[in-house]
C-alpha cells in the first residue's frame, strides 16, 4: 500500500516503521507545516490520521472530498460525527475510527463490556474509573476512557453520565460514573476500572508498554479497509461485534 501520514509525531514514526517493515510506502507526511493537498494524497491507497483535535475535522472532509479511505486515530470530533458518517455513507467514502486502535485495549473493551453486563445486579459495588497518561496529552479524560466508560453505561444502570475532576465536564450533581484522569512523566496509557464495595473490589487493568500496539493496530485497519465503503471501528477490524 502507498499510505499519507497526517501527523508525524510520536505516533506518526512508530506507524511509519511498523509500515516499512509490512511491506508498505509512505509516500507523503501531512503537518502543521505542510497540510494535506490534492498533490500529496494522489495515487494513495490510505490515509492514516494522528494529528491533533483542532485540525482532525477538517483533516476529515478533506480526505472524505478527496475519496481517500481513511484511518483516524484522533479523537475530539465525537460532536461531529453525524455530519461525517452521513458525508462517508452518501459520498461511498471509508473510514476506521477509534479512541485507540491498540488489540489489546479492543479487546479490553470487549472485557468492559462483560464485566459491566455481570455487575449490573450487584448494587453494593459502585464502579469507577482510573486513567494515567504521559504529562504531554492534551485531552482528559483520555478518548479510550470515554470510550470505556460509554461502554459501561451502556450495560450498567446504576449511572447515567460520566464525570472528570480534570475536564471542563467536572459536576458530580446526578447519578455520574468518576473518571479520573492522571498526568505522569512517561506514561503510554494505562486504563483501571474497578467496582468497590464495603467488602472488596474488584478490578480491570490495561497498561500499554509502548506506543507499538497502537501503531500496529492502525496499519492492521489500513490493510483492512482495501475495497470497503462506509464507517468503521476497530471491533468491525477484530470482528467484536
Amino acid at each position: 500500500m502507498k499510505i499519507v501520514l497526517v501527523g508525524y509525531g510520536k505516533m506518526g514514526k512508530e506507524i511509519e516503521k511498523i509500515l516499512v517493515s509490512r511491506g508498505h510506502e509512505v509516500i507523503g507526511k501531512a503537518t502543521k507545516d505542510n497540510p494535506l493537498s490534492s498533490e500529496m494524497v494522489k495515487n494513495v491507497d490510505a490515509a492514516i490520521d494522528f494529528s491533533t483535535p483542532d485540525s482532525v475535522l477538517d483533516n476529515i472532509n478533506f480526505l472524505i472530498t478527496h475519496k481517500i479511505p481513511s484511518i483516524i486515530g484522533t479523537t475530539g470530533w465525537n460532536e461531529s460525527y453525524d455530519e461525517v458518517k452521513h458525508r462517508i455513507d452518501t459520498e461511498d467514502g471509508a473510514m476506521v475510527h477509534a479512541s485507540n486502535f491498540s488489540v489489546g485495549v479492543n479487546l479490553f473493551f470487549k472485557l468492559n463490556e462483560q464485566l459491566a453486563k455481570l455487575m449490573e445486579p450487584y448494587k453494593e459495588y459502585t464502579p469507577e474509573m482510573t486513567e494515567i497518561h504521559h504529562t504531554e496529552k492534551l485531552d482528559a479524560p483520555s478518548g479510550t476512557a470515554i470510550s470505556l466508560a460509554t461502554d459501561l453505561l451502556q450495560n450498567h444502570t446504576q449511572f447515567n453520565d460520566w464525570y472528570c475532576p480534570q475536564n471542563d465536564k467536572k459536576s458530580k450533581s446526578g447519578n455520574k460514573l468518576k473518571i479520573e484522569a492522571v498526568r505522569e512523566h512517561d506514561v503510554k496509557g494505562t486504563h483501571t476500572i474497578s467496582y468497590q464495595s464495603k467488602i472488596d473490589t474488584i478490578s480491570i487493568t490495561h497498561e500499554a508498554h509502548n506506543r507499538e500496539g497502537f501503531a500496529l493496530g492502525a496499519v492492521i485497519s489500513a490493510e483492512w479497509i482495501q475495497n470497503k465503503k462506509g464507517i468503521f471501528t476497530m471491533k468491525d477490524v477484530l470482528a467484536l461485534s
